[in-house]
């Protein structure tokens, strides 16, 4: 029973799982779900954010979203290029943004109050999109496919030995488990990757990347008493910070570069 249902697990995760390399060289684990499915999932997120939250009406404000999010997706991938990029503008004092899979950008007008310029607009917009670039959204989906399937097999496991309380247990605790040690951490890597990727995307439209350095700070100041890093799916500030200060003199001249080329945003 028990090595049956073993090769049961490890037969479905190899058939669903591939690796690959993430933009700054990671070793990824993906292909848990296609990019239609992923593309379906950010759509449909996306429509839910809409129909829940209130959706801004300032035509300067959402302007000045959409004109920052296209210099960056210029910048991008062709397969990336290639989609119809949508934002939304949402009522919300919380400084936050997303983006997700399919081209969907959603902004907080609370953003605006750690993001003093374009260029800090930018180092946002660059590092959410720099999550969907990575294929972060597909790993972690991949990475929780198979900590739910193994999941599963120790509570069946558990439940053929010691009865079904002992079963719920496992599940119970084992998620637990699974949370604070796989995918928490993982989220962690992922952030300070999104940082690395973004950084980068906004200096090649043209962005100055020192001002991702500068809107991390105003985060930093407005965010206040947080949860220890170990707790927390984002990378300790004073670390993040440090590690963008560190990229800034090899990225400036991709700046200088880009600006000489004629990408010179001007949004707002």
């Amino acid at each position: 029973m028990k090595s049956a249902l073993s090769g049961v697990v490890i037969v479905l995760m190899l058939a669903a799982c591939a690796t690959t390399t993430s933009p700054t060289g990671r070793r990824q684990i993906v292909g848990g779900v296609s990019q239609q499915q992923l593309d379906q999932l950010g759509a449909q997120a996306f429509a839910e954010t809409k129909a829940k939250q209130t959706l801004s009406r300032d035509g300067k404000q959402n302007a000045y979203v959409q004109c920052v999010v296209n210099a960056l997706v210029a910048e991008l991938p062709q397969q990336y290029r290639g989609v119809r990029w949508e934002t939304a503008l949402f009522v919300e004092s919380e400084p936050n943004a997303f983006a997700l899979p399919g081209g969907k950008v959603g902004v907080n007008t609370g953003i605006f109050s750690v993001a003093k310029n374009q260029d800090q607009l930018a180092a946002v917009l660059g590092h959410e999109i720099g999550h969907v670039i990575s294929r972060h959204h597909e790993e972690r989906l991949t990475r929780q496919q198979g900590t739910q399937v193994g999941l599963g097999i120790l509570g069946a496991l558990a439940g053929a030995a010691y009865g079904d309380t002992a079963a719920s247990a496992v599940n119970q605790f084992g998620s637990i488990g699974a949370q604070g040690v796989i995918l928490l951490p993982n989220s962690r890597t992922q952030e300070s990757e999104a940082d690395v990727v973004g950084q980068r995307l906004m200096a090649q439209a043209g962005f100055d990347p020192a001002q991702a350095v500068e809107l991390w700070q105003n985060m930093m100041a407005a965010a206040g008493a947080r949860p220890p890093q170990w707790l927390s799916t984002h990378p300790d500030p004073a670390n993040r910070i440090r590690e963008l200060q560190r990229d800034v003199p090899a990225l400036q001249p991709v700046y200088r570069q880009a600006r000489q080329a004629g990408r010179t945003p001007r949004c707002g």
